[in-house]
Formats: C-alpha cells, sequence, structure tokens
C-alpha cells in the first residue's frame, strides 16, 4: 500500500504541484521506479551474503518507514510543500524552490533504498516457511506466490481508489500520511510474528561464489572438459549446457583455493543463476510496456471526461483500479477454477509450466497493446498481468538455488526496474527524434496529449513486444529446467589425473 500510495498518483503531482511537463515528470517517475525496483538486488545480496533476510529487512523497513515520514513532511509542512496553485501549474505564478523539489526526491530516493531491502525478502522469506520436503507445505507452497500477489493487488486497489481519493479531494499531507501509518502498522505485525517464523541463515555473497567459478574456469580455458562421474551426471542434468564452468570443478593443480577449484554444486548453482539471464532479458521489454500505466495513461486520464453526477469527479489515477480489479478476479479464477482443472490434465503440479504461464501473459498483454493502440488509450492494459507477474516472481524463486533465493527474487524486481528505465529511454528518445524530425510543437508525445499522437507510439510498444515474444519463445524452448529434490548440502568436486581411461581419470571427492 505504502508503495503504489506513492506511485499510482505520483505523476499528477509533479505535475500539478512540481510544475514537470509530461516527460519530464513520466520520466521522473519511471527512474525512480525503476530505482524502487533495481535495488533490490543489493538488498539480496546483503541478505544472502552478510545478515540474513530477517535482518536485512528489518533494517530496510526502518529506512523505508523513515523516507514515508521524510515524504509526508515534505508535502506538509509549509516551506517544504510547494506554492499551491488553484488553475494548475501553466497558470501559476509561483515557482517551486530548489529546496522544495531537493527534500521531496530526497525523501523519495530513501524510500527506494528501504524498499531496496524489503521487496526482494519479505516474499521469500514467506516462501521459505514452507518445507518442500513435506507434501503438504509443498502443495501449500504452490498457491503461496498466487495469494502473496493478491494481497499486493489488494493493498494496490487500496491506493488506486481510496489514496488517490485522499490525495485529489482532501489533500496530499492526508493522502501521504494514510500510507505512512500503514507501513508502520504492518511492520509492527510483522516484528509480532518473529517466534513463529523459520530462519535461514546467510549462506556467503552469491556473487562472489559465481566469480569464483567464473574465475576458476578461466584460469583453465584451454584444457579439455573430462567426462564427470555417472553419479554426478545423475544428479546434475544441467552441465552439459554450461560445459565451459565444468573446467572450474577440475582439479589441475595443488591448490585447492576457492578461485582455483570449486565444488561442483557450486558450479551447478552459477548454472542455475546464469541460464535464468536470457529469460530475464526478455522480461524488460513486457515491463517498459507496464511502465506506461502509471504515467502516460494516468496523464490520458486528465484529458477524460471523468465526472460521475454534479458533485463527484473520479481521480485520474483511479482508473488503474480497473486493471487492478482484473487482476485480483484473474487470481481466484487461476487459483481456485483453472489450475484444479489444468493440473488433471497435464499432471504438473502447477497446471502448466511457468515459462507457459508467463508466455501467456506475453501474448495477451501483446494483443491489449495492439487495441490501445488503436484506441490511443490504454484502459484494458494488464488484463494480463496476473499470469505474467506471478509467473516470473514463482519462476526467478523457484529455479534460483536454494541459498540465493534472494537474489532470484531480485531478478523479477530488476526486470521490473530495467523497464522503467527503458520506458524512461522510450518517453525521451521518441519524444526528442519526432519533434526534430517533424518539427516543435509537433511530436508524439507532448504536454498537450490532444494535439500528441500517442497511438504512434504505442505502435512502437507493439513491435518491440511482438519482437521479444519470439526471442522469448526461443529461449524458453532451450531452457531446461531444475532437477527437483536436490540435497543442497551435497558437494562434490571433480579431480582430473593424467592417463587413465575416462572412470578411472576422474574422482568424485566429497567435500568435507
Amino acid at each position: 500500500m505504502a508503495y503504489y500510495g506513492i506511485a499510482t498518483n505520483l505523476v499528477v503531482y509533479l505535475s500539478k504541484e512540481l510544475q514537470e511537463g509530461t516527460v519530464q515528470s513520466a520520466n521522473n517517475v519511471t527512474n525512480w521506479a525503476g530505482t524502487v525496483w533495481i535495488l533490490p538486488i543489493l538488498g539480496a545480496y546483503v541478505a544472502d551474503a552478510h545478515l540474513g533476510r530477517f535482518w536485512t529487512f528489518a533494517i530496510a523497513s526502518a529506512v523505508y518507514f523513515s523516507g514515508m515520514i521524510l515524504l509526508t513532511l515534505a508535502v506538509s509542512v509549509p516551506g517544504l510543500k510547494p506554492p499551491t496553485c488553484p488553475n494548475g501549474a501553466a497558470e501559476c505564478d509561483k515557482e517551486v524552490t530548489p529546496l522544495q523539489k531537493g527534500i521531496f526526491y530526497c525523501a523519495l530516493y530513501i524510500v527506494a533504498v528501504g524498499t531496496g531491502g524489503t521487496k526482494p525478502n519479505i516474499s521469500t522469506m514467506g516462501a521459505d516457511q514452507f518445507d518442500e520436503f513435506e507434501s503438504k507445505e509443498r502443495t501449500h507452497k504452490l498457491s503461496f506466490f498466487n495469494w502473496w500477489m493478491f494481497s499486493i493487488f489488494f493493498g494496490t486497489l487500496f491506493s488506486n481508489t481510496f489514496l488517490v481519493y485522499l490525495q485529489d479531494h482532501v489533500g496530499w499531507s492526508l493522502g501521504y500520511g494514510v500510507p505512512t501509518a500503514g507501513l508502520g502498522i504492518s511492520i509492527l505485525v510483522f516484528f509480532l510474528g518473529t517466534p513463529l517464523y523459520r530462519h535461514k541463515l546467510p549462506v556467503g555473497s552469491p556473487f562472489t561464489k559465481m566469480a569464483q567459478v567464473l574465475v576458476a574456469a578461466a584460469r583453465k580455458w584451454n584444457m579439455i572438459t573430462p567426462m564427470l562421474l555417472k553419479l554426478t551426471i545423475k544428479s546434475f542434468h544441467l552441465w552439459i549446457v554450461y560445459r565451459f564452468l565444468d573446467k572450474a570443478a577440475v582439479r589441475t593443480t595443488g591448490s585447492t583455493s576457492p578461485w582455483h577449484l570449486t565444488p561442483v554444486t557450486q558450479v551447478e548453482e552459477t548454472k542455475q543463476m546464469m541460464k535464468m539471464l536470457p529469460i530475464l532479458a526478455t522480461t524488460i521489454i513486457p515491463s517498459a510496456l507496464v511502465a506506461q500505466i502509471g504515467t502516460l495513461f494516468i496523464k490520458q486520464g486528465t484529458t477524460l471526461n471523468r465526472s460521475m453526477g454534479p458533485h463527484f469527479e473520479i481521480p485520474p489515477a483511479c482508473l488503474a483500479a480497473f486493471v487492478t480489479i482484473f487482476m485480483l478476479l484473474s487470481i481466484i479464477v487461476y487459483d481456485r477454477a483453472f489450475m484444479p482443472y489444468i493440473k488433471r490434465l497435464t499432471g504438473n503440479p502447477r497446471g502448466i509450466t511457468l515459462l507457459q504461464r508467463m508466455g501467456i501473459g506475453f501474448l495477451l498483454q501483446i494483443i491489449v497493446m495492439v487495441a490501445a493502440c488503436l484506441a490511443e488509450r490504454k484502459r484494458l492494459e494488464v488484463a494480463a498481468q496476473h499470469n505474467r507477474l506471478v509467473a516470473k516472481l514463482e519462476f526467478f524463486y523457484d529455479q534460483a538455488p536454494q541459498g540465493m533465493k534472494s537474489l532470484g527474487t531480485s531478478y523479477f524486481t530488476s526486470s521490473i526496474g530495467l523497464g522503467q528505465f527503458l520506458s524512461s529511454f522510450l518517453v525521451r528518445t521518441v519524444s526528442e527524434v519526432t519533434e526534430r524530425r517533424n518539427g516543435k510543437g509537433r511530436g508524439w508525445i507532448l504536454n498537450n496529449l490532444n494535439v500528441s499522437h500517442l497511438d504512434y507510439y504505442y505502435g512502437l510498444l507493439v513491435v518491440l513486444a511482438l519482437v521479444n515474444f519470439v526471442v522469448y519463445l526461443l529461449v524458453a524452448k532451450l531452457f531446461v529446467y531444475n532437477v527437483e529434490g536436490l540435497d543442497p548440502k551435497r558437494q562434490v568436486m571433480v579431480q582430473h589425473h593424467d592417463g587413465g581411461d575416462d572412470d578411472d581419470g576422474i574422482v568424485g571427492i566429497p567435500k568435507q
């Protein structure tokens, strides 16, 4: 609720209160949102390598809460809040001071730092409460991410309706104060449950582990990779995909330094993280499409007749509530109706694979973007988000090694963050190029949307989405899922001797 309480109506605040134009306000929103979603990489590193998920979340929550308090003060305290302009920023004779802008953006980015530690750890910590080796808990875990996203969408719906109404009709002070109080209460509730949690200790830096594999393999770049033991092949089905990395687990000298020789399990963990990178790359453009909802879509809403009777007008940011409602309904239908039915047909515990589910979301998103292009509006956007978002979160968590779950979850947030930055780049570039080509005041994205050509811009996004979808199909076809049931504690090294046949030349040595 706290994040979306800011993000949903932020472009309106920047336009009306901080007097920013369409392109500037849209880019400032996506740049901030991109930072919010990219910083979880750092939060995941701290959790996996140093503090663990619980303490990383606890410290980051305090930073998050302090940022929300400062943000509330920035829109409430005289001298810090910008001048009031009843007729809009275009007719305002008072300018926003650098101090006012500086305090507001400082608060925004403190919030971004805080979310960097909360986003990759809270959902991962929730999934950690289920034991995958217990059949009943494993079954419940399959629905966990559905209902996790349901709770997020429910908070988003509250933000898109009640909070947006407060911000537009009562005041920004109360509009930001309510989510700040809500965040404080949620943090308190989290700490009350501390004795009941299953805590997983940090297992070392995932980046260091992966770097060790890459360095050890590079040092043996000209060595012919030996055949692995049959036992190892049965335990690790993915070694063929990144054969070069197997060199890191082969002993050629007497050195046992982790930068010269790494356990096979460490090599496999590195492969598991690296093999998801192509999938991650194909989720960036769809995330850029979604970024339009919180920027141009809301700006378009300001040009519509939103009156419902003589005394009530729907705030433009409330239009995003239709998206959230569709997503809430789709989760219920998928979890309670579609998944049980399709599970009986396919025999898959999830009904369909995570990549199939994600691909369906991408395809529906393209169809919606075509409708947006033809109608020059995006009211339908992200009715397809449920399949894509939930599947993406579950996929990156599920396919990450046990000791790198937070990093896996940060892949999910990073794809959204990179999509936000890509959206900033596209909006700025398209605006500048089309104005330079067609003449000033004749670009595709202008402050006055009634003379803009957002239909052309949405058409460009459709083309990008189609190309991305083709690439995604190829990458998904080649993807190999992890083998379930591996014991993460089992570590094996491979030793290469001179001479002898294949089996005699390689010895599996359990790491003590």
